[in-house]
């Protein structure tokens, strides 16, 4: 993707600005990727402890949805044009489509562990990337970080036992965390 801006913020050079919008534009698309796909874990989850994961997931899906429009109105602050269509998502996306349908809740979470290792590793690289370029970007990534690892806590408390051992610990693939977890 080639950004090219017409203006910026005061005070941020073009091309500090061009690779900020680059970063957001990146977290826009995991951000959509993301609530999309915890909608479907949403409807997808069975077994005895449905309505509690169910119910765990909807608040952080409007979260996340929350996100992508934060992301999307900096990137238009910084003089850039947001992209949210689903093709751009998954030609720009360098991670793996979502490998589970109907499936146990723990299935599910061990899958999600590995999606919000992923999500949240990127979020933390960017946060380091921007230390030189955007401190109010900089700030918006911290904290969504924060809220993405508060949910990733959440998850992992339903697949650690009472040692602190993690039931996916290891595992590569969402099907290996998701039978690792089940």
């Amino acid at each position: 993707m080639t950004t090219k801006l017409k203006y910026t913020t005061p005070g941020l050079d073009e091309k500090d600005a061009v690779r900020v919008v680059e970063l957001l534009q990146d977290r826009l698309y995991a951000a959509n990727d993301l609530h999309l796909t915890l909608k479907h874990v949403h409807w997808n989850v069975v077994g005895p402890h449905f309505i509690s994961v169910h119910e765990m997931i909807d608040p952080h899906v409007e979260e996340v949805r929350g996100f992508a429009d934060d992301l999307a109105e900096r990137i238009a602050t910084l003089g850039g044009s947001p992209v949210g269509t689903p093709g751009a998502i998954v030609e720009n996306r360098d991670w793996t489509e979502y490998s589970l349908g109907r499936a146990t809740t723990q299935e599910h979470l061990g899958a999600l562990d590995l999606v919000y290792q992923g999500v949240i590793t990127s979020y933390r690289e960017a946060v380091k990337e921007l230390d030189d370029l955007d401190l109010v970007t900089q700030d918006m990534f911290i904290a969504q970080t924060d809220k993405l690892e508060l949910f990733h806590w959440f998850i992992r408390a339903h697949l650690e036992d009472s040692s602190g051992a993690l039931s996916t610990e290891g595992a590569t693939t969402e099907q290996e965390a998701a039978r690792a977890a089940g």
